[in-house]
């Protein structure tokens, strides 16, 4: 079902708050444990080395855009790897299939079910970047929305000094 946006800004705002309260939920031992978990378990879904890059978070009123990019200008070997992996992972995600993101933060991740069952209202468009690839997710569908952003919420705090928002 998709929902009219009469005040995109507010809907952001709120969205955006309820993402970023993900991250203050558990303790922040508990939060560091985890964050170092997620890092070393990330080689079983990622191909790429995540100390050398960095997953970016941009929460927008139409969903999002995520963006891995190496920490190093010419490092050809891990940008060819963000690429490939990225290209595959929006593919799977237009499909409705965030089994990759369930396998590393686990399947009752913030938002994941949402997107899942919404697969269908969301566009999902890869594109490749200088120096690394960024998939940007657009919905009408102010729910689909809200997940997306508790999605990249529970991201930002799951992969800790491996990532920000912008």
């Amino acid at each position: 079902m998709t929902h009219s946006n009469r005040d995109p800004g507010a809907h952001l705002a709120a969205a955006l708050a309820v993402g970023l309260a993900t991250c203050l939920v558990m303790p922040a031992s508990a939060q560091t444990m985890r964050q170092e978990h997620v890092h070393q378990m990330s080689h079983d879904v990622m191909p790429f080395d995540m100390s050398k890059t960095v997953h970016i978070f941009k929460m927008t009123e139409q969903g999002g855009v995520e963006s891995v990019v190496a920490r190093k200008a010419g490092e050809s070997d891990q940008i060819a790897l963000i690429q490939q992996h990225l290209q595959h992972e929006a593919g799977l995600f237009q499909k409705g299939n965030y089994s990759d993101p369930a396998k590393l933060h686990g399947a009752d991740m913030p938002g994941l079910k949402e997107l899942e069952a919404g697969a269908s209202h969301i566009k999902v468009r890869y594109a490749a970047l200088r120096n690394g690839a960024e998939i940007t997710f657009t919905t009408t569908d102010i729910h689909l929305l809200t997940a997306i952003h508790r999605w990249f919420g529970a991201q930002l705090s799951d992969h800790g000094a491996d990532a920000k928002s912008k």
